[in-house]
């Protein structure tokens, strides 16, 4: 069997690794996390395939708008790959190559996070006033959208929705807009069922030829989402607490309490940060393989 590393990316991201095919693509999730845009020594063993099997069962389901996946199988992918299925099976998908728009499409209903932080000196998210008596964790009136230019050498910024509109125009952006809101509103109900909330999300979206609007990248995994037990957050909501919530929290939390300034060199993760966040990782794709 060849060695995956014969193969070279031409492009290689945070955590995955791109291959361009003309007009298709196939990308690989590697077992790498981040946290703070900055990529950490250590791998998180299995990773990559639980969170292309919770990103391909989503993809699936959701039936109101387009989305990039082309082919799951390895042995139907295009030569070489189907001869690398031993690395590549269960994390990879052959895409159609896509206009990548440079907005994350970030859908909130919860205030958790930056959100938080902008709220406490403002009451407001990017521009969107919110009622003045709310706390850490507290539901929305109603889920906002609060974009971000992506960048691929710095953090991404979040930005008000007028200045996404100057930046990929109005029509468009009302538009993803719209899909964003409900792609998190249809999550939100499916989850809902099964016990677990959709704390907040964020979508990227990209142009075909026809200038059709494609869902791309990844879609409701803890990478690009925060979900909690419904259980847990009302009782740590009675409690004035912080929910504790099922993606890359864990990590975050552990690295709050180093000295770290959150830029390169990463420092270690310890064995249990690393078995912690991958058992809110196995505990998701759980869930999400219930949904229909």
């Amino acid at each position: 069997m060849a060695a995956l590393h014969e193969l070279k990316p031409d492009y290689v991201g945070k955590v995955r690794d791109l291959y361009f095919l003309e007009d298709k693509m196939v990308m690989v999730a590697s077992d790498r996390i981040s946290a703070f845009d900055v990529v950490f020594n250590e791998k998180i063993e299995g990773k990559g395939r639980v969170l292309t099997q919770i990103s391909n069962h989503w993809f699936s389901k959701i039936k109101f708008i387009e989305n990039h996946i082309l082919e799951t199988e390895i042995v139907r992918f295009p030569s070489p790959f189907a001869g690398y299925s031993n690395q590549l099976t269960g994390r990879s998908v052959l895409v159609k190559k896509v206009k990548r728009i440079d907005i994350e499409c970030v859908v909130r209903g919860y205030l958790m996070g930056s959100g938080y932080k902008e709220y406490a000196q403002k009451r407001e998210i990017q521009g969107i006033a919110l009622p003045s008596n709310l706390t850490p964790g507290s539901k929305l009136p109603e889920p906002i959208f609060t974009p971000a230019s992506k960048s691929d050498v710095d953090h991404d910024k979040n930005i008000p929705f007028d200045k996404m509109q100057a930046e990929v125009g109005s029509n468009l952006a009302r538009r993803l807009k719209e899909i964003s809101l409900r792609i998190y509103s249809w999550a939100y109900a499916k989850l809902e069922k099964h016990g677990f909330l959709l704390l907040d999300s964020k979508f990227e979206f990209g142009l075909d030829e026809n200038n059709k609007i494609i869902l791309i990248d990844e879609v409701l995994t803890p990478d690009s989402s925060r979900f909690c037990k419904s259980s847990e957050y009302e009782e740590a909501m009675s409690k004035s607490a912080n929910p504790p919530t099922y993606d890359k929290q864990v990590l975050r939390d552990y690295l709050e309490t180093t000295e770290w300034n959150k830029t390169p060199p990463a420092p270690s993760l310890p064995k249990d940060v690393i078995d912690k966040t991958m058992n809110k990782y196995l505990e998701i794709e759980k869930v999400v393989k219930c949904i229909t």
